[in-house]
Protein backbone atom coordinates (compact mmCIF):
# COMPACT_ATOMS: atom_id res chain seq x y z
CA UNK A 1 0.00 0.00 0.00
CA UNK A 2 1.41 3.48 -0.89
CA UNK A 3 -0.06 7.02 -0.24
CA UNK A 4 1.60 10.63 -0.57
CA UNK A 5 0.30 13.81 1.34
CA UNK A 6 1.04 17.03 0.02
CA UNK A 7 0.76 20.41 1.33
CA UNK A 8 -1.34 22.77 0.15
CA UNK A 9 0.37 26.26 0.66
CA UNK A 10 -2.15 28.59 2.11
CA UNK A 11 -1.93 31.88 3.88
CA UNK A 12 -3.19 29.68 7.39
CA UNK A 13 -0.10 27.16 6.18
CA UNK A 14 -1.39 23.95 7.43
CA UNK A 15 -3.74 22.24 4.82
CA UNK A 16 -2.59 19.03 2.98
CA UNK A 17 -4.11 16.56 0.55
CA UNK A 18 -3.72 12.69 0.95
CA UNK A 19 -4.12 10.61 -2.14
CA UNK A 20 -3.85 7.11 -2.30
CA UNK A 21 -2.10 4.87 -4.87
CA UNK A 22 -6.01 3.91 -6.13
CA UNK A 23 -6.38 7.77 -6.10
CA UNK A 24 -8.97 8.87 -3.76
CA UNK A 25 -7.72 11.68 -2.06
CA UNK A 26 -8.34 13.58 1.83
CA UNK A 27 -8.54 16.59 2.84
CA UNK A 28 -6.64 17.07 5.67
CA UNK A 29 -5.95 20.55 7.97
CA UNK A 30 -3.98 21.31 11.07
CA UNK A 31 -5.50 24.69 11.65
CA UNK A 32 -9.29 23.52 12.44
CA UNK A 33 -10.71 24.46 9.82
CA UNK A 34 -11.02 20.70 7.90
CA UNK A 35 -10.58 17.02 8.71
CA UNK A 36 -7.84 16.92 11.39
CA UNK A 37 -5.22 14.25 10.84
CA UNK A 38 -6.52 12.96 14.58
CA UNK A 39 -10.39 12.98 13.59
CA UNK A 40 -9.30 11.13 10.28
CA UNK A 41 -7.70 8.44 12.93
CA UNK A 42 -11.12 8.25 14.53
CA UNK A 43 -13.48 8.02 11.79
CA UNK A 44 -10.47 5.19 10.54
CA UNK A 45 -11.64 3.45 13.69
CA UNK A 46 -15.46 3.59 13.36
CA UNK A 47 -15.35 2.74 9.42
CA UNK A 48 -12.98 -0.45 9.54
CA UNK A 49 -15.29 -1.82 12.84
CA UNK A 50 -18.33 -1.33 10.78
CA UNK A 51 -16.98 -2.59 7.42
CA UNK A 52 -16.75 -5.99 9.61
CA UNK A 53 -20.15 -6.12 11.84
CA UNK A 54 -21.80 -5.34 8.75
CA UNK A 55 -20.10 -7.88 7.15
CA UNK A 56 -20.59 -10.92 9.74
CA UNK A 57 -23.89 -9.40 9.96
CA UNK A 58 -24.94 -10.33 6.67
CA UNK A 59 -23.23 -13.76 6.96
CA UNK A 60 -25.46 -14.49 9.75
CA UNK A 61 -28.49 -13.32 7.80
CA UNK A 62 -29.22 -10.53 9.70
CA UNK A 63 -31.52 -7.81 7.74
CA UNK A 64 -30.12 -4.63 8.49
CA UNK A 65 -31.21 -1.73 7.28
CA UNK A 66 -28.51 0.72 9.17
CA UNK A 67 -25.56 0.65 11.24
CA UNK A 68 -23.63 3.55 12.92
CA UNK A 69 -20.70 3.78 15.17
CA UNK A 70 -20.95 6.43 17.64
CA UNK A 71 -16.96 7.19 18.69
CA UNK A 72 -15.96 8.85 21.58
CA UNK A 73 -12.13 9.35 22.39
CA UNK A 74 -9.79 10.85 25.15
CA UNK A 75 -6.41 12.04 24.20
CA UNK A 76 -3.66 12.87 26.21
CA UNK A 77 -3.02 16.13 27.71
CA UNK A 78 0.47 17.28 26.73
CA UNK A 79 2.44 16.45 23.57
CA UNK A 80 2.20 13.97 21.59
CA UNK A 81 -1.64 14.15 22.47
CA UNK A 82 -2.27 10.55 21.60
CA UNK A 83 -5.32 8.75 21.98
CA UNK A 84 -5.89 7.10 25.69
CA UNK A 85 -9.50 5.43 25.14
CA UNK A 86 -11.80 5.48 22.58
CA UNK A 87 -15.20 4.03 23.00
CA UNK A 88 -17.53 2.57 19.94
CA UNK A 89 -21.08 2.23 20.39
CA UNK A 90 -22.65 0.25 17.52
CA UNK A 91 -26.54 1.59 16.62
CA UNK A 92 -27.83 -1.08 13.93
CA UNK A 93 -31.75 -0.86 12.63
CA UNK A 94 -32.90 -3.77 11.22
CA UNK A 95 -35.90 -6.50 11.09
CA UNK A 96 -35.45 -9.06 13.93
CA UNK A 97 -32.51 -8.24 14.54
CA UNK A 98 -30.93 -11.13 17.01
CA UNK A 99 -28.73 -9.80 20.06
CA UNK A 100 -26.42 -12.65 20.06
CA UNK A 101 -25.34 -12.21 16.36
CA UNK A 102 -24.90 -8.76 17.36
CA UNK A 103 -22.70 -8.93 19.78
CA UNK A 104 -20.53 -11.69 18.40
CA UNK A 105 -20.07 -9.17 15.27
CA UNK A 106 -18.90 -6.76 17.68
CA UNK A 107 -16.54 -8.89 19.56
CA UNK A 108 -15.44 -10.53 16.23
CA UNK A 109 -14.58 -7.05 14.74
CA UNK A 110 -12.44 -6.01 17.94
CA UNK A 111 -10.62 -9.14 18.66
CA UNK A 112 -9.89 -10.61 15.45
CA UNK A 113 -10.89 -8.66 12.27
CA UNK A 114 -10.52 -4.29 12.52
CA UNK A 115 -7.35 -3.83 11.39
CA UNK A 116 -7.18 -0.30 12.55
CA UNK A 117 -8.63 -0.98 16.50
CA UNK A 118 -6.00 -4.06 16.80
CA UNK A 119 -3.43 -1.86 15.53
CA UNK A 120 -4.56 0.86 18.22
CA UNK A 121 -5.25 -1.26 21.08
CA UNK A 122 -1.64 -2.16 21.74
CA UNK A 123 -1.70 2.12 22.73
CA UNK A 124 -5.36 2.61 23.68
CA UNK A 125 -7.80 1.53 25.88
CA UNK A 126 -10.58 0.58 23.51
CA UNK A 127 -14.18 -0.15 24.47
CA UNK A 128 -17.32 -0.82 22.84
CA UNK A 129 -20.85 -1.56 23.22
CA UNK A 130 -24.16 -2.17 21.26
CA UNK A 131 -27.52 -1.65 20.21
CA UNK A 132 -30.57 -2.27 18.52
CA UNK A 133 -33.05 0.60 17.50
Amino acid sequence: MKASVNWVPSQAGLAFEGKTETGHTLKLDGNGEGLSPMESVLLSVGACSSVDVVEIMRKARQTLESCEVELSAQRAENPPRIFTEIHANFVVRGQDINEKHLKRAVELSTEKYCSVMLMLNKAVKITTSYEIR
